[in-house]
């Protein structure tokens, strides 16, 4: 019997986990979006259940889009939108404040945009500027340029512009090739960053006058609606960074199904393969002109990692578990050229710092970014999720390492993403 128990134990302890992942927030968010610019009904399996989600479905009702959740799927009903009634509050989100702002100047609707103390506290100045100078009627209530924003309505047609990105930000960018769907004539957006490119992909995919030329998108007005779509949402790339994470910290074997394998969203398994993390894409397909696959992550021994201002765009969301792993790695890591970090959903620089400190880790700030040792044991200590999902969900797997307990002081903050993140990380993997 006993030996019998034993055996059992080291089946479970060597068995492979295996994830379905949630959708992709930012591929949710647009399958929305882009629902609303349909002539129809747009379905959508595997939507993301975060709060940030369900902020864009919340503020598009608001402005006449029918949406209907049911138990196995979305569906949207494409409409002109109109005048919102009632502030649209956009919760902790950017991407709806950001992308939702491009489809509001640009149709030309009166709407006043709120959202919480974190959302309120970011930059949005950077979108609307260049909504400014295209024609759009809108202003920041909050100082230098925060929310709440507020759009005056305007029969009259933006202008088209040539834009260049002064900061790597796909929700900029994406807002901009939004209002420009609705200009007077064709313009672009030149992203020399290679941040996220959902928008454009999924755009041209179903049909809308965006073209890529390298760094370039160029726009032309929509001209008729787009016609209805389908899709399974594939996996969250970036939740998933938080069960690789867990995997390689504890050697248990991970086979993630259906992730987005969106180059611009690899980053972060880019830095794991120059760390020697053992990752195998087992099979790909195309939806939507977005790679989907299922990725396999074996026990590896790792080695510290540097990254460098050209490659945070595509790991931005990441470098916090990437701190955590760090840890795990030998020999010292570095982060540079991070400064966008600071205007997240938190000052993520400072909230990592503060935290690993506390942790009894020593850590070196930059203002772009941390250097940290591997092979530094983890204190027992109270975090602070600093309204930051990505910090929460961070320290929860951090606790891996750590003989006694990490303390969130806010874990309700994983639900902006991944509503049932804890339930999964300990079903898998102890957490």
């Amino acid at each position: 019997m006993i030996e019998l128990l034993v055996r059992e134990s080291l089946w479970m302890m060597n068995k492979t986990v295996e994830i379905c992942l949630p959708g992709d927030k930012s591929i949710s968010h647009r399958c929305l979006l882009f629902a609303s610019l349909c002539d129809g009904v747009s379905e959508f399996a595997n939507l993301s259940p975060g709060q940030d989600v369900v902020s864009t479905g919340s503020c598009l009702s608001h402005m006449g889009v029918a949406i209907e959740y049911g138990s196995e799927s979305v569906k949207v009903r494409g409409t002109a939108l109109q005048d919102a009634e009632v502030e649209l509050y956009c919760g902790n989100s950017g991407t709806t404040a950001r992308l939702i702002s491009g489809l509001i100047a640009g149709q030309g609707i009166g709407a006043k945009l709120t959202g919480d103390e974190s959302l309120s506290s970011r930059p949005m100045a950077r979108i609307l500027d260049p909504l400014s100078k295209m024609g759009s009627q809108c202003k920041a209530h909050g100082e230098d340029g925060r929310m709440p924003l507020e759009f005056f309505a305007s029969e009259k047609a933006l202008q088209a512009m040539d834009y260049t990105l002064p900061v790597a930000s796909a929700q900029v960018k994406s807002c901009l090739i939004l209002a420009h769907l609705f200009a007077n004539e064709a313009g672009s957006v030149h992203d020399p960053y290679g941040s996220r490119d959902h928008t454009e992909r999924m755009l041209a995919a179903l049909g809308a006058p965006v073209r890529m030329r390298g760094d370039t998108i160029m726009v032309k007005p929509l001209e008729k609606p787009l016609s209805p779509f389908r899709l399974k949402v594939p996996g969250d790339p970036s939740s998933a960074a938080f069960f690789v994470a867990a995997s390689l910290l504890t050697g248990k074997e991970l086979i993630l199904r259906n992730m987005s394998l969106n180059p611009t969203r690899l980053g972060f398994f880019r830095v794991l393969e120059r760390m020697g993390a053992k990752l195998t894409v087992l099979s790909q397909q195309d939806f939507l002109g977005e790679p989907v696959g299922d990725l396999q992550v074996k026990a590896s021994e790792l080695t510290s990692f540097e990254i460098n201002e050209e490659e945070v765009p595509s790991l931005v969301d990441e470098i916090p578990i990437l701190a955590i792993l760090a840890l795990k790695a030998k020999g010292v890591s570095k982060v540079r050229g991070a400064k966008e970090l600071r205007f997240k959903e938190s000052d993520r620089i400072d909230a990592m710092v503060k935290n690993l400190t506390a942790c009894g880790v020593s850590i070196e700030e930059f203002q772009d970014g941390f250097a940290l040792e591997g092979g530094q044991k983890l204190e027992a200590a109270k975090i602070r999720s600093c309204h930051d999902h990505r910090i929460a969900m961070s320290f929860a797997v951090a606790g891996l390492l750590c003989s006694g307990e990490v303390e969130l002081d806010e874990p309700q903050w994983a639900d902006i993403s991944y509503p049932g993140f804890y339930k999964v990380l300990q079903e898998s993997f102890g957490g």
